[in-house]
């Protein structure tokens, strides 16, 4: 809930409950008091519709939620507000009679205090109801904001196993280098082992051979 809105909501529950004392006053004027105190409550509707407007605006500029509330409660002030100026209007009509103006007195006002009650009754129901939806849109939010920590949290361990496995692939390509070194190592000395075989090979055939010619001269003297 705006407090900027609930700052004009009160200044306009107080002009209206206050209008509405002036308009019953009024009625039982006559002459320049009457007019006069016609002219301030014409004043005083002025007021009461520049807080409406700024009501209007702030709500407007409010989240979409919180929005639709604060409107459905402002057309209970605009509703109230038009009513007082019918009753101004009536007032000021000055085709009302003596008795007219007795019966006004009499029935009329009370009818109009009863209205206003009634009004303010379901005005103060309405504040109520957007006192509950504020408190469950504060849950709500509060409900987000763990649910958004909770996010958050997932998804620092996901970071953090992230780099883990980077680490592990990084320690992997590392293992994998050194064993393509060994492998090359083991293939020269592979090939070292086969060619000194094949020397070896070669000089004890060439020993053999030179033997054997020896024993054949030696033989053949």
């Amino acid at each position: 809930m705006s407090e900027v809105f609930e700052g004009y909501e009160r200044q306009y529950c107080e002009l209206s409950a206050n209008l509405s004392k002036k308009c019953t006053a009024a009625g039982a004027l006559a002459g320049e008091q009457k007019k006069q105190k016609l002219s301030d409550v014409r004043a005083g509707v002025e007021d009461a519709e520049a807080l409406i407007r700024k009501m209007d605006l702030e709500a407007r500029s409010l989240q979409p939620n919180v929005k639709a509330v604060l409107l459905a409660k402002l057309r209970e002030y605009k509703s109230d507000l038009n009513n007082l100026k019918s009753e101004v209007k009536r007032i000021a009509s000055g085709n009302l009679n003596a008795t007219a103006r007795d019966e006004l007195l009499e029935s009329g006002m009370a009818d109009t205090l009863t209205a206003s009650a009634d009004q303010k009754s379901r005005l103060m129901m309405t504040t109520e109801r957007l006192n509950q939806s504020g408190d469950r849109i504060k849950d709500s939010r509060r409900t987000m904001l763990e649910t958004e920590e909770l996010g958050v949290s997932i998804l620092q361990d996901l970071h953090s196993q992230r780099q883990a496995l980077l680490h592990a692939n990084n320690t992997l390509h590392g293992v994998d280098d050194n064993i393509g070194k060994s492998k090359k190592i083991l293939t020269a000395i592979s090939r070292r082992m086969s060619r000194n075989k094949w020397i070896i090979g070669t000089i004890i055939a060439v020993l053999i051979i030179a033997i054997a010619l020896v024993l054949y001269f030696k033989l053949a003297k």
